[in-house]
């Protein structure tokens, strides 16, 4: 390796164990990378210097010598995240410790190509603003979470020809980086969420997780032995397409049963007035019994996908989340629990099964943290799972 990438790749490892490791000592920092004491102490002044660490008050009374604990400081570094998702436009500001400081939302019948780069750089600005003058050259970045190849179902949710040509021919990264003078990484949708879920995971964090977010469709993700699967194209963790049964007018995927859209589809089926707005203001109480037919259906879907997903990569953990109140949500995960016990067992057992901590916001906040962490941590999991 050149020297100079040798030096990144050893500050990223101190770096990531002190994010990880609040208060951990120089001593702690050399045994846990190891590294030699001296090249610790070197890249903690260079780093302290970046603003990236401070140094609490020095611990007496231990064993040898005194210690001094080091923390990431959280406003070291400040970076933003945008979901752009089919039925809205959601922004954070976060701070080096992952932390919202705030937030911003539009709703959209769909991402409209010809207005996007304006909106998004509308909340950029906003948030950046709201930063003190001083704190804003901290601002590393603008990460972008959206559903990769757009241009291939957009049609599905309410746009015409036109805006397939659009989205083809936009070059997002650029665009948005000429509008907001900032760095721009776009990932997949799903998989920022279920990176920022893995990092709002207490320790010991699993290595194998599987990820839903049920939304207008569903967005997943997976982390399998310690590594986000992205793949060439980052839509490696397409699970929502998988393939759940047949019936006589084909096979069906899963988004078009267990997601947002297919209730609402059940709904305007059932002769109800087809939800608009923002799903968290949708009348959820006055779903029913459509939700609860559409909850046992989705939940049926998500324990096959949970199913055959976990014979592949062997995971113990399925995480489950949506845009829907936590109630909702709540009432899914209970039922993909009870439905995955009626499949056949398999050696490892069904996954364990919980709900998200994040919520919608997931997207947007994963879009945030991993321009952040690739830049200032480790480039492997292997410190924040186990």
């Amino acid at each position: 390796m050149q020297h100079n990438g040798l030096r990144k790749a050893n500050e990223r490892a101190v770096l990531s164990i002190v994010a990880f490791n609040p208060g951990v000592s120089n001593a702690e920092i050399s045994r846990l990378s190891g590294l030699a004491p001296q090249t610790v102490s070197a890249i903690l002044a260079d780093v302290e210097k970046a603003g990236l660490i401070s140094r609490g008050q020095v611990l007496r009374g231990r064993r040898g010598q005194p210690a001094t604990p080091i923390f990431l400081r959280p406003d070291g570094r400040y970076c933003l995240g945008c979901e752009i998702g089919w039925r809205h436009l959601q922004s954070v500001l976060i701070n080096l410790h992952g932390e919202v400081q705030v937030e911003r939302q539009d709703v959209h019948d769909f991402p409209d190509a010809r207005t996007i780069v304006g909106r998004v750089g509308e909340h950029a600005r906003a948030l950046a603003e709201t930063l003190a003058p001083e704190a804003r050259g901290r601002l590393a970045g603008l990460g972008i979470a959206m559903p990769t190849y757009i241009w291939r179902t957009i049609e599905e949710v309410g746009a015409d020809a036109e805006q397939v040509r659009l989205w083809q021919e936009l070059d997002l990264t650029r665009a948005l980086s000429a509008e907001t003078g900032l760095e721009v990484t776009i990932y997949n949708d799903g998989n920022a969420a279920c990176w920022s879920e893995l990092i709002a995971t207490p320790r010991p964090r699993p290595s194998d997780v599987i990820y839903f977010l049920v939304s207008h469709f569903i967005a997943a993700g997976v982390i399998g032995q310690g590594t986000l699967w992205e793949g060439p194209s980052g839509n490696s963790a397409n699970l929502g397409s998988m393939l759940i049964d047949a019936r006589d007018d084909g096979p069906r995927v899963a988004h078009h049963v267990a997601s947002l859209g297919a209730l609402a589809d059940r709904l305007e089926a059932a002769g109800r007035p087809r939800p608009v707005g923002p799903y968290g203001a949708w009348d959820w109480d006055g779903f029913e019994p459509v939700l609860g037919e559409w909850l046992e259906a989705g939940a049926v879907a998500l324990a096959r996908v949970i199913f055959n997903t976990a014979v592949v990569i062997e995971a113990k953990v399925a995480v489950i989340d949506g845009a829907m109140p936590r109630p909702v949500v709540e009432r899914l995960v209970e039922r993909v629990v009870h439905h995955l016990g009626t499949l056949p067992s398999t050696s490892l057992g069904p996954p364990q099964v919980m709900g998200g901590r994040l919520g919608p916001l997931a997207p947007a906040i994963g879009a945030a943290e991993l321009p952040l962490y690739r830049r200032y941590l480790s480039r492997s999991l292997a410190d924040i799972t186990g």
